[in-house]
């Protein structure tokens, strides 16, 4: 069976890059409320490398920046895949790596910069920094205190808006700490899937109108949809 199409895309415009989808072994985690995206995952080692690297055999090095992701973090790549990623980088001359991480694995960032040959920009899944919601309702299973320590340990946070129960306080909070604590940002318009978490659109209207300056900040990226990123 062919590559997906879909598991490599080419970011142009704000960051360039290319982007990798590539499977690893199931989340630590698993457990997010809103999330669906956990079944692209698997536990046979040898099969997801395989299909790793006919992804991997993609990547041109012509942006000179890749991006992997895998719907978990990526301590969770098989321990070969990884080796891949480090050879690819120096065969293409990738000068940035980016890549996801759970808060869980916040302590080991520094690992995995020191097995990779160029700079990190280690991103994660914050959602909202409101305790309460993020805890309580998205179940995200990360008890930081804030973006102050987030910021010690991670360079971009992705942030959810537009999740009924969310208000608009909240997102405007959220968007104020990312600005103010972090260099790079994405920010996730939330999509119902098969999840009970469900969307306001009133409020989604409202973000949109409200934060359109955010498409033209050339620091953060906004997703509408979730294919936004061309992968997925």
């Amino acid at each position: 069976m062919g590559v997906p199409e879909e598991r490599y895309s080419k970011i142009i415009g704000k960051n360039e890059r290319e982007i990798c989808l590539l499977r690893g072994f199931p989340c630590a985690w698993g457990k997010c409320a809103f999330c669906d995206y956990i079944e692209d995952n698997g536990r046979d080692a040898a099969a997801m490398a395989k299909l790793n690297h006919g992804v991997l055999k993609q990547v041109t090095g012509e942006l000179g920046v890749l991006e992997v992701i895998n719907s978990g973090s990526c301590f969770e790549l098989p321990e070969q895949t990884l080796d891949e990623i480090a050879e690819v980088v120096r065969e293409k001359n990738i000068k940035k790596l980016f890549f996801e991480s759970h808060w869980m694995y916040r302590k080991k960032l520094d690992e995995m910069r020191k097995r990779m040959p160029v700079p990190i920009v280690f991103k994660i899944g914050v959602e909202t920094f409101d305790d309460d919601f993020r805890q309580r309702v998205l179940n995200k299973h990360a008890d930081f205190s804030g973006p102050e320590e987030v910021a010690e340990y991670f360079d971009s946070p992705c942030l959810m808006v537009g999740i009924q129960g969310q208000t608009k306080e909240m997102i405007a909070r959220d968007i104020e700490y990312l600005k103010k604590y972090f260099k790079l940002g994405t920010v996730n318009v939330y999509n119902n899937n098969t999840t009970p978490i469900k969307r306001d659109e009133a409020l989604v209207a409202w973000f949109m109108k409200e934060y359109q300056w955010l498409l033209d900040d050339p620091a953060v990226e906004v997703l509408y949809e979730i294919t936004d990123f061309g992968v997925g």
